[in-house]
């Protein structure tokens, strides 16, 4: 009883340093189409791999990394609509 009381509060802690860290801190959006080899964030739109690092290609429109808001356009990157039209197009 005293494991589940302690697990659900160190859990708690950590979800609400999560949320006042993103509240706080700069606001990130995912930006698609400019991570480098092994570089990625998370998961692709193809959904081949669900882990960051796992990116095999430089700049695959598929792959995003997180940006502050309001970079991925100065970086040349996508938007998740744009990466899918994009890979669309590709096929």
């Amino acid at each position: 009883m005293f494991k589940a009381i302690l697990s659900t509060a160190a859990l708690a802690t950590v979800l609400s340093a999560s949320l006042s860290t993103t509240a706080v801190g700069q606001a990130k959006e995912k930006c698609y189409g400019i991570a480098e080899i092994g570089k990625n964030d998370c998961g692709n739109l193809a959904g081949t791999h669900s882990c960051a690092g796992q990116s095999t290609v430089d700049k695959d429109p598929g792959e995003w990394k997180y940006v502050a808001k309001g970079e991925c356009a100065k970086l040349k990157g996508l938007s998740k609509i744009e990466a899918e039209a994009a890979i669309k197009a590709k096929k």
